[in-house]
């Protein structure tokens, strides 16, 4: 864990070249990181894939599943982002680094939760998911090897968000990178090697996923001791933190209601469609967290500067990322449509699961640039401390996607009208978080937000 240098506690005026290196200093490791977890998946897909088409499709049912049962729960590393980061402008880093033990004490607690709520109850979850026959047997395998390791994926979060909160986003990368590395040597030795098939890509998966929890808790824990912070868990800080984790909770659960509902529909539409779907998923997915990078860096540099009553230079900074978010979700569109040809093949050699890819991919690519605006102000809230309106404006959001959604295979609409549904959420999204920062009622200062 590195030192936190004084500077941090008195932000100069706000320059925007001093605000692009700032986000490209916070933003180029995070983007590395981010992009590594997705190819957790993409690696699994790819893999899988090959095993066929049933087999993909139980995976894109499983992974849905598994994804939003640690997603939910990623307030674990963006509350302690904005909390950490605030301590730390206005240079209480001891008390930073505490705080951020309580979250990991906090992921623990909630780990244990989900791994026994999972297991008994997998069947049920894949056949509300909508699986067909042929591929439910596969989801459900690999959802209840895979559910093992939900604990140390949160803790892996919790741990990011101290580290993020400290200015630290290299350490996560390095993390990221070995994880992925080992996840995608082990799962092509395990399913085709070993012969496990599709079990074997997901004990593959846990062993990585636990590797990266036990390097990830390492570094927070030398920290903490060379800081002078306890390693004991501390009722009253875990309370706290799991209030202040309570809207991001709300705001994640409405977003991962929206991306479960458009699998249902996808699932719906008959193996093919869904098959297709997660192969659109995955690549959205992998963009979403590379268009986070910058929101990761919004969220430690705006607690940061509101940690040291500097207003001025957190808007600042939030026009700035706003512009490189637009920018980044432009230059990602235009890299989706030219890859199409180099990596539809890597993925599926179904002809009709590549028919149905192909149109979606260029709805998500039109919609990047407002993926960019969007994916950058949520950053920014929720580097405030602004989570009350982030539960509000998701709620709202759900409201509008599931009936649109819901409709597309009565009208008759096929894998692309169920993105356009995604695109038209993702402009609400922009509508929602636009409104609110112009407002400025996010500014408000201090060690911890009121």
């Amino acid at each position: 864990m590195p030192q936190v240098l004084d500077a941090y506690a008195a932000p100069a005026a706000p320059s925007p070249r001093r605000h692009d290196r700032e986000i490209l200093a916070l933003a180029l490791p995070a983007f590395g990181a981010l992009v590594a977890e997705p190819l957790f998946v993409m690696a699994d897909s790819a893999i899988v894939g090959r095993l066929g088409t049933p087999q993909l499709a139980g995976l894109g049912i499983a992974a849905a599943l598994l994804t939003t049962a640690v997603s939910v729960f990623v307030f674990l590393a963006y509350a302690t982002t904005a909390a950490v980061a605030r301590r730390v402008g206005a240079g209480e880093l001891p008390a930073a680094i505490r705080q951020g033990m309580d979250g990991i004490w906090l992921a623990l607690l909630l780990g244990a939760a989900v791994v026994a709520a999972v297991l008994p109850t997998a069947p049920a979850l894949v056949e509300l998911c909508g699986a067909s026959p042929t591929a439910a047997p596969y989801a459900t395998a690999y959802l209840r090897i895979s559910a093992l390791g939900i604990p140390a994926m949160l803790v892996v979060l919790a741990a990011t968000g101290v580290l993020r909160g400290l200015q630290d986003t290299r350490t996560p990368l390095y993390v990221a990178v070995g994880g992925f590395a080992v996840n995608g040597a082990l799962n092509l030795g395990l399913v085709h090697g070993a012969g496990l098939g599709i079990a074997g890509s997901a004990w593959g998966t846990v062993a990585a996923q636990c590797a990266m929890a036990a390097v990830q808790l390492t570094v927070v824990v030398r920290g903490a001791r060379r800081h002078g912070a306890s390693l004991r868990p501390d009722a009253a800080g875990i309370r706290l933190c799991a209030r202040a984790g309570a809207p991001l909770l709300v705001r994640t659960l409405s977003l991962r209601a929206i991306l479960m509902i458009a699998t249902g529909v996808a699932a719906r539409l008959g193996d093919t469609a869904v098959a297709a779907h997660q192969i659109v998923l995955t690549l959205w997915s992998l963009l979403a967290f590379a268009l986070d990078a910058i929101a990761i860096a919004g969220q430690a540099i705006i607690g940061r500067y509101l940690g040291a009553d500097d207003p001025a230079g957190a808007r600042a900074v939030c026009r700035r990322m706003v512009q490189w978010g637009i920018a980044s979700g432009v230059v990602f569109g235009l890299l989706v449509v030219a890859a199409r040809p180099l990596f539809v093949p890597l993925f599926t050699s179904d002809d009709a699961v590549r028919a149905a890819l192909l149109p979606a991919l260029l709805v998500i690519a039109l919609c990047q640039p407002v993926a960019g605006v969007v994916f950058v102000l949520d950053g920014v809230l929720m580097g405030a401390g602004d989570g009350p309106y982030l539960a509000r404006a998701m709620v709202l959001v759900l409201a509008v996607f599931t009936p649109v959604a819901l409709l597309v295979p009565g009208l008759g609409g096929g894998l692309t009208a169920l993105w356009g549904a995604m695109t038209l959420m993702m402009a609400a999204r922009m509508l929602t978080l636009w409104l609110r920062a112009r407002s400025g009622r996010w500014l408000v200062t201090g060690a911890v937000r009121a």
